[in-house]
């Protein structure tokens, strides 16, 4: 399982890409997506500023 993401709240920042530890997330097309690679750290979500990923 990985983390979700919420397309209506994801502004594309790439902060999120940024501070993931084992590289699940990438930018496409201007949203977060994040893959099964996720370990569910919870890093991209305290990094969010607009609160659209969860675990």
């Amino acid at each position: 399982m990985a983390a979700l993401v919420n397309k209506e709240k994801c502004i594309g920042c790439g902060q999120c890409e940024d501070v993931c530890p084992v590289g699940a997330i990438k930018l496409e097309d201007g949203k977060a997506v994040i893959s099964d690679e996720c370990v569910e750290c919870g890093t991209c979500v305290e990094e969010c500023p607009n609160e659209a990923i969860s675990l």
